[in-house]
């Protein structure tokens, strides 16, 4: 079996169940991801501008090839509201192959491709 191209997870946050939503929505459209899973009620305490902040927020969950990062954070930052947005990406070293093959399928853009 041929080496599959690597996968990632990009980690974001957001402030409102409705821009999880749209941001996810837009990413999976786009094709530039293949899974967003939107994690709720999320409690984030950081320092701002000088002060320590708390908030309620969502997290976004993101499966996509590696190579689409970049696209992805572009994508993230414009649609998202915060002024510096949380946007990390974590390699994937391991994963069941169908799924990670499921990933790498879905955010092709031939035409041709089916889904799952």
């Amino acid at each position: 079996m041929s080496e599959l191209e690597p996968i990632t997870m990009i980690v974001t946050s957001v402030g409102t169940e409705q821009q999880a939503v749209e941001i996810s929505e837009e990413l999976i459209a786009r094709r530039q991801a293949t899974c967003v899973n939107i994690v709720p009620c999320l409690r984030s305490i950081y320092r701002w501008k000088g002060k320590v902040c708390e908030d309620t927020e969502y997290l976004l969950l993101v499966k996509a090839p590696k190579r689409l990062f970049d696209e992805i954070a572009e994508t993230i930052r414009e649609l998202h509201s915060y002024e510096l947005p949380e946007i990390l990406g974590i390699p994937i070293d391991q994963a069941e192959a169908a799924f990670h093959e499921w990933v790498l399928r879905m955010a092709r853009r031939e035409p041709q491709d089916v889904d799952a």
